[in-house]
């Protein structure tokens, strides 16, 4: 997502509060919607995976493995 694309989106939702859509806008905003929806979990997953938790018995836990083992 780059800055174009939140322009883009910004324009959209004022244009969409003054006078409405039209079909195709409408499609674009929601494409791009799911788009910055998916880069804000990719940049969160990268965030969480570079966290590690101490146990209350000193081990150490990263985040990353714990992900690793929840997805097989």
């Amino acid at each position: 997502m780059n800055e174009a694309d939140i322009k883009r989106i910004n324009e959209l939702y004022h244009k969409q509060k003054e006078i409405g859509l039209s079909d195709k806008e409408k499609a674009e905003q929601a494409a791009l919607r799911k788009q910055y929806i998916e880069s804000i979990r990719k940049n969160m997953r990268g965030s969480l995976d570079n966290v590690s938790i101490i146990n209350p018995d000193g081990s150490v836990t990263n985040l990353s493995d714990v992900r690793k083992k929840h997805k097989r």
